[in-house]
């Protein structure tokens, strides 16, 4: 039998039967599911995502407010699956996100936010980052961005530093995009 890269889970008291192309004959799917085609490896997709750009807002925060984080990922290549996009304060995952990639051709941006609580962080710097990991992808040096500026948090009803005010924003763009229009 061919190897088509087709991930198939085993499912007990599902009744349905069809085929796959490649396979030999009908599917019994009382014991498979048809999850998704990411190539299996075998060299026929080639998988490329990249964090192409995040966005925070506000970058001077006090401890108990929301910072907004937006990411922008890119599908550069070809395959589908669903996979977990992670907002990153000083590089641990603190939120996790599943978002759908590759089922339109036509559809290479996908667009994430998250809101990171700040109710009790200490007082600091914390820098921000996102990532949406894949093994199979064929360069997975993009598959991480993480912003330059730090996350000012102060105490809550507290000074920041040089006596600026709480807000602004920042964004960081993969190099690799800068030359393209914005998202």
């Amino acid at each position: 039998m061919r190897r088509i890269g087709w991930a198939i889970l085993l499912a007990a008291g599902l009744f349905a039967t069809g085929s796959v192309p490649g396979w030999a004959g009908p599917v019994d799917m009382a014991k498979t599911i048809l999850l998704a085609d990411l190539g299996g490896g075998d060299g026929n997709v080639n998988i490329d995502l990249a964090v192409r750009q995040v966005t925070v807002a506000p970058v001077r925060a006090h401890a108990g407010d929301v910072v907004r984080v937006e990411v922008v990922i890119e599908n550069k290549a070809e395959g589908m699956a669903t996979t977990s996009a992670e907002l990153l304060v000083n590089g641990k995952a603190v939120a996790r996100q599943l978002f759908t990639w590759g089922m339109s051709t036509g559809d290479r941006l996908y667009r994430l936010s998250f809101d990171w609580d700040t109710r009790g962080i200490s007082p600091g710097e914390y820098r921000i980052g996102a990532q949406a990991f894949l093994w199979e992808d064929s360069s997975p040096f993009d598959n991480r961005l993480d912003v330059k500026q730090p996350v000012v948090v102060a105490p809550a009803g507290g000074a920041f530093p040089g006596g600026a005010a709480a807000g602004g924003s920042v964004t960081e763009t993969d190099p690799r995009f800068e030359k393209r229009s914005s998202p």
